[in-house]
């Protein structure tokens, strides 16, 4: 590895994929209690923690401090390699803005180092394709300072779009307004959520029932793909695995030959999101 990669527990990667990626851990409570996420996706317990949601249990994250970032990037940099870390979009966390500071912090006393804080613009899958481009671009033994550019060039192309099952879950993070998720409750309203190009999760789409909500996505997936060798689909859900393998079928349809991943989402932005989140990740023209 030219340099060494860090993501969070928020990429939502699966153990297979995390080759040369080293992943920091993210801090929740669960009905005030403390409990730390490691990104350990594949032993994540979805289905009791999304029915947890769904009974009331309450959900708070916290962002990931300077001081741990100080502390898990300093012992790289005293062997003498550089860091890149992908962070969660800024448009929805302090996340990224802490990165940045122990960055600063860290190149003036190791001045013959690197240290970059990608801005990912978005979470999820949203930053872990990032995350994975990353490590390829280690092992192919690219400077630090040559993949930090590529890669900031690459976030505009990942494309992320979702749509949940309850709009409560929004309107508890400020995302939608109480009378939205009401009236949305009421009409059977599935938005169709994405991460736009300042990082902030906003709607594109409105429709009506599951199912149009679903091909809905996949409609995004036929207007803004990118037909390139390093495509990737990749699919997270909240509980609903059904309705994530239909979708898989309905993109197979678009493209038959692209591979497909499908994941339960992560608790950490899980938690936002609620039960019945449905992602759809890929690389796209534009976002």
């Amino acid at each position: 590895m030219s340099f060494a990669v860090f993501a969070d527990g928020s990429a939502n990667l699966p153990k297979r994929w995390l080759d040369g990626i080293s992943l920091l851990p993210c801090d929740y409570t669960d009905n005030g209690e403390k409990k730390t996420y490691w990104g350990d996706v594949d032993h994540f317990d979805g289905p009791a923690f999304y029915e947890g949601l769904r009974s009331g249990r309450v959900i708070k994250t916290t962002l990931l401090n300077t001081h741990l970032f100080l502390s898990h990037f300093t012992p790289v940099l005293e062997k003498g390699l550089d860091v890149i870390y992908i962070a969660m979009s800024s448009g929805i966390s302090g996340t990224y803005n802490a990165a940045r500071l122990a960055a600063q912090e860290l190149m003036e006393k190791y001045q013959d180092r690197f240290v970059h804080i990608v801005d990912s613009l978005g979470c999820g899958f949203g930053n872990g394709i990032l995350a994975i481009r990353a490590a390829e671009l280690s092992r192919e033994d690219t400077p630090a300072r040559q993949a930090a550019q590529i890669l900031d060039e690459e976030t505009p192309h990942v494309c992320q779009y979702f749509t949940v099952d309850d709009l409560n879950y929004l309107k508890n993070t400020g995302r939608v307004s109480g009378m939205t998720a009401k009236i949305g409750s009421i009409l059977n309203i599935k938005p169709i959520l994405y991460g736009d190009s300042t990082g902030h999760i906003v709607s594109c789409a409105k429709v009506r029932g599951r199912k149009n909500s679903i091909e809905a996505l996949v409609k995004k997936y036929a207007e803004k793909r990118m037909d390139t060798p390093r495509q990737r689909i990749f699919i997270s859900h909240g509980d609903c695995l059904e309705d994530a393998r239909a979708l898989e079928n309905m993109v197979r349809e678009v493209t038959p030959d692209v591979p497909v991943d499908i994941c339960v989402h992560e608790p950490f932005s899980g938690a936002h999101v609620g039960p019945g989140m449905l992602g759809l990740f890929f690389l796209g023209k534009e976002r």
